[in-house]
């Protein structure tokens, strides 16, 4: 299953769920990351935390939304926004693409640099939790219209 995983400058929130769905599925989802403004870099940040965690982080990029709308692009079973609801960001939106959900979290890009570590942390364990919980759902098995539902139930639980 490929997954989209979208949000405003693709450098902290996006980068986390993509590498989380990737490295925690075994192999079930290949996680890809975009943003419609993309800062051109990954938050210091999110490596940090990330390599904290054990994942990789080479590779790993800020990159626009447009690159997925591209001939040969990879084909997207689900796009997922990941832009905090209350932050009053502009959420892009995957036209066309099968399933779409929203997982909102509040950016912690735009936290002070002295609260960097809480509000990524903070971040991370609200998606981590959220991956976890579709990751344990047999998404293999699912119709469009099931994994829709599961999605969304993930979502607003998390």
């Amino acid at each position: 299953m490929n997954i989209l995983v979208l949000c405003t400058g693709n450098s902290a929130r996006s980068i986390l769920l993509e590498s989380l769905l990737t490295h925690r599925s075994n192999g079930r989802i290949t996680a890809f990351s975009a943003g419609s403004k993309p800062s051109g870099k990954v938050h210091p940040q999110s490596l940090v935390l990330l390599a904290r965690e054990g994942f990789p982080t080479d590779g790993l990029s800020s990159q626009s939304w447009d690159v997925y709308a591209e001939p040969g692009a990879p084909v997207m079973d689900a796009v997922i926004t990941v832009c905090g609801s209350a932050a009053g960001e502009e959420c892009p939106i995957w036209p066309g693409a099968p399933v779409r959900a929203h997982w909102g979290v509040e950016d912690p890009a735009a936290a002070l640099e002295a609260y960097w570590e809480e509000a990524f942390n903070l971040a991370y364990m609200r998606l981590s939790n959220r991956a976890a919980a579709l990751l344990d759902q047999p998404i293999e098995d699912m119709t469009p219209t099931d994994l829709q539902k599961t999605l969304n139930e993930i979502g607003a639980q998390f």
